[in-house]
């Protein structure tokens, strides 16, 4: 089958992930157990919470303050969660410009957070002044849909809402899990590592049975 749509995680694929910089930011404000607290792919507990939409930005700032033991403040979580976010690698967003103007829909489907956002949707994004958006036809966020992968489910809603056929879409994803449950629902699948060049060959996995 053709593929028509391609569908890019965010962290460790439009962008090179650093866990271990947002790990001691969350430190450095007193989470002293931030490598129990954060997962590669999937949070639990109050940042699980906080990406699948469960609470809100101001419930985690709340929560956040009592683990830590003082009141904390909405730009000291901002900080914290961003650290996630090394670099915007411009090879990447060239990429997609390129893909969408060969005529597929590209789409974002990323597990993430209001924090992370804020930074994502400012100008500050890719040092030319556009906000994540700009690179998409369509983005689709854990905290929005309140729903979080690796569940079907999201899987499910994305492929509803874009009018999709598995079978005519590439998922692009550092994570394993991730890619697993959407190759089992009939997607084609890439699973490039954090921070690897997969602009070439993406292409590949485009061509493939098409």
């Amino acid at each position: 089958m053709e593929i028509k749509t391609i569908i890019f995680d965010l962290g460790g694929v439009v962008i090179t992930l650093d866990q271990s910089q947002a790990i001691q930011r969350f430190k450095d404000l007193g989470l002293a157990d931030a490598e129990q607290r954060l997962d590669p792919y999937q949070q639990s507990g109050i940042f699980g919470q906080l990406e699948e939409g469960l609470i809100t930005a101001e419930d985690f700032r709340r929560e956040f303050s009592m683990l830590v033991g003082y009141e904390a403040t909405m730009e000291q979580c901002a900080y914290a969660w961003q650290g996630y976010a090394k670099e915007v690698p411009q090879r990447n967003l060239a990429a997609l410009q390129q893909l969408r103007q060969k005529g597929y829909r590209i789409v974002l489907l990323s597990n993430t957070n209001p924090f992370m956002m804020q930074w994502a949707e400012s100008t500050d994004f890719d040092g030319h002044g556009h906000p994540l958006s700009y690179y998409f036809d369509a983005c689709y966020l854990s905290y929005q849909l309140k729903m979080m992968k690796p569940s079907e489910m999201i899987f499910r809603e994305v492929l509803r809402q874009e009018k999709s056929f598995a079978s005519n879409t590439l998922f692009v994803d550092d994570g394993p899990r991730n890619v697993m449950v959407a190759s089992q629902l009939g997607m084609r699948t890439f699973c490039p590592e954090n921070g690897s060049d997969w602009t070439q060959k993406i292409y590949e996995y485009i061509k493939q049975e098409s």
